[in-house]
């Protein structure tokens, strides 16, 4: 299959330039000025702007066994609507991802069903170092601990364990940083003062500043004892940017960190409106928060977007605060709710390019993927930045059938999707006839 895409307003490293694009058997085969040759598929790119496939350093797609909510065939097909290519799966599935079969068990269901290409994160508990130290680094995204509050055997509490893994392992840690301790004391307090009535308000107090920067400053303590190639997931507050830094280039940072779009998008004054709807872990916290982490992914102290895509039922989430799963849905819209941002002028193309794309790749070492480049993979999308619409529940595609963006227009539309050459998605319409590949790592 030959595909050819003229006239493109590429985006890539940095720049931005009109040019046509071959696709042949699943990479980019040649960019050029004026490529003219016979191809099965021919798309007019005029006014377009073309750009790398999208990296989801995070998500959950709650396969296997929470499949109510989600899995990876509805999830990923979602995705691939929002100009996300690839995607990184977390480990605290049913059962969780703590051995070795397991995370070869998701593997095989990612490859029958996925229409986005995809790696899983082996998960850690307190008790399985020999199964994470198996970790094949070429084939394998992460490890993934949760220094935090989570369900079952994953919360990873014991310091003599986390030395253990930040000394022992040779692969990239991937963190979520709650401190389980102060949240529990909070907890205590709201209780103290609510009673069990206690308000979704109260969310970005249980789950504190201080509760996210006493286990964010401990695992970046650990990695530079060990160095350690660490990254940390989701920040959310102001006070945990001094803990990262600039001075060097992506490729030789060991210490990392992500921003996610309902961070960047939502504060605390969106709680009265949407309730338990923008309840995550870590919370949503202050505007000064938002405000402060989005001016760090500008300066570069925050390296990645992503999305943490985390869904519930409607009706799980309608529930009162304590009974209300944390997380949301958010793969199909993160890519154009940062378009919007670049409309109202607060980022450019090349740094959302750069964040959702290029970097993901880098800081996780990904194979031929993540750029606009001639032997890379085909992974591509198109979008009109001219084009409105507006998300209503007969257009959302996740299974779990509603959206924190509900009712809002956005300005921009993703209207062509490439994963490895093949033409997934087109102006709504799905081919579903090739399916995603197991991501590779330069390591």
């Amino acid at each position: 299959m030959i595909t050819l895409i003229k006239n493109a307003n590429i985006v890539n490293e940095g720049n931005i330039f009109v040019s046509d694009v071959l696709i042949e058997n699943k990479k980019i085969k040649q960019i050029s000025d004026n490529i003219d040759v016979v191809a099965d598929i021919e798309i007019d790119a005029t006014n377009k702007h073309l750009l790398p496939g999208v990296i989801d350093d995070q998500v959950h797609f709650r396969e296997p066994g929470l499949t109510h909510k989600a899995n990876i065939y509805t999830e990923s097909k979602a995705a691939i609507a929002g100009g996300i290519t690839s995607f990184m799966e977390m480990p605290n599935t049913n059962p969780q991802t703590l051995t070795q079969d397991l995370l070869e068990e998701k593997f095989k269901i990612g490859e029958e069903n996925s229409l986005a290409n995809f790696t899983f994160f082996m998960g850690v508990s307190n008790n399985n170092l020999e199964e994470v130290l198996k970790t094949d680094p070429k084939t394998v995204g992460a490890i993934k601990i949760f220094m935090g509050s989570s369900t079952g055997d994953m919360l990873v509490d014991d310091r003599n364990v986390l030395e253990e893994i930040f000394e022992k392992s040779l692969m990239l840690i991937a963190v979520h940083c709650e401190d389980e301790d102060t949240i529990q004391d909070n907890i205590k307090n709201a209780k103290e003062k609510y009673g069990d009535e206690v308000p979704i308000s109260e969310h970005p107090n249980i789950r504190s500043a201080e509760a996210c920067y006493k286990s964010s400053s401990m695992a970046v303590e650990l990695a530079k004892k060990h160095n350690t190639r660490l990254h940390v997931f989701h920040l959310s507050t102001e006070k945990e940017i001094k803990l990262f830094d600039n001075t060097l280039p992506l490729a030789e940072k060991r210490i990392t960190a992500e921003v996610c779009i309902h961070h960047l998008w939502f504060d605390e004054s969106r709680y009265n409106e949407k309730g338990t709807i923008i309840k995550w872990n870590p919370a949503v916290k202050k505007k000064s928060d938002k405000d402060a982490l989005f001016q760090a992914l500008l300066d570069d102290k925050l390296d990645v977007i992503a999305t943490d895509h985390a869904p519930h039922t409607l009706e799980e989430k309608s529930n009162t605060y304590f009974n209300a799963p944390s997380g949301g849905p958010l793969v199909q819209h993160a890519l154009p709710a940062m378009l919007e941002f670049y409309k109202i002028g607060k980022i450019s193309l090349e740094k959302i390019v750069e964040k959702m794309c290029h970097n993901p790749s880098i800081l996780f070492q990904i194979k031929d993927r993540g750029f606009v480049k001639e032997g890379h993979f085909a992974d591509l999308v198109l979008v009109d930045l001219d084009k409105s619409w507006e998300v209503t529940k007969e257009n959302i595609l996740y299974k779990c059938g509603w959206s924190p963006f509900e009712g809002e227009i956005f300005s921009s539309e993703v209207t062509h999707t490439f994963v490895n050459g093949h033409l997934v998605y087109e102006y709504g319409c799905f081919d579903e006839s090739k399916k995603g590949q197991r991501l590779k790592f330069n390591r």
